[in-house]
This record gives C-alpha cells, sequence and structure tokens, in this order.
C-alpha cells in the first residue's frame, strides 16, 4: 500500500458510503461481531452503520480527521462491507475524489461529492 492510499491517514470511505451489511452481522445475532447499539435499521434484513444513513456521511466508528489521521473505533469488529473496501479499490477512489484527496491518476482530485450519490 502506497502513503497516498494509507488507511489511516484517509478515512474518506468511512466519510462517503451508506455502509449496509446483513443484520447477522451485528452483536445481537448468534456470531455477529458489529456493536448493535452503532447500527440503524435499513430494511427488515439489512443494518447500517449509524451516521451512514444520511448525508452529511460520517460512521458513528470513525474517529480523527478524514485525509489527516483517522482510525475505526471498531475495527476488529467492523463490518463486511468495511473490510471489502481496499487501498485503491474503486469505492476507495470514488471517496477519495469526493474528499479532494489524491485518486493516483497524475494526482487527480475532485471535490464535487454530488457524483457520488448515497447508495441505497
Amino acid at each position: 500500500m502506497s502513503a497516498a492510499f494509507d488507511c489511516q491517514r484517509c478515512g474518506a470511505c468511512c466519510a462517503q458510503f451508506r455502509v449496509s451489511f446483513y443484520w447477522a452481522e451485528a452483536d445481537d445475532a448468534p456470531g455477529g461481531m458489529v456493536p448493535v447499539e452503532l447500527t440503524r435499521q435499513v430494511t427488515p434484513q439489512l443494518r447500517c452503520m449509524a451516521g451512514t444513513e444520511a448525508r452529511p456521511v460520517r460512521c458513528t466508528a470513525l474517529q480523527g480527521e478524514v485525509g489527516r489521521a483517522v482510525s475505526c473505533g471498531i475495527y476488529p469488529l467492523r463490518a463486511s462491507t468495511c473490510r471489502s473496501v481496499q487501498p485503491g479499490d474503486a469505492q476507495c477512489l470514488k471517496a477519495r475524489a469526493a474528499h479532494g484527496l489524491e485518486t493516483g491518476a497524475a494526482g487527480a482530485t475532485s471535490g464535487d461529492s454530488a457524483a457520488f450519490p448515497l447508495p441505497r
């Protein structure tokens, strides 16, 4: 992972997208790990991380300042959706661009967060 895509200095994905996941990933279900008190119901089958259900998006577990120094307060317990985003993948680059952070395309940035609507 390059320094440009250091998750602990970024956090853009945690402040850009709704983090939806299967309800049973929450700790009120057998085997679930995501703290249920940090989630919101989306549908009977889906939950999302609190703070990601509406704009402005910022996951309640995100600590620190996006683009500078961040961490996840529940990192070992995070949802599969969070685990699936990888440094430099399409979701990462969309989030970084929306926050005006480098995307690796010749230093390209974009501050137009409207280009990346909240998933439904």
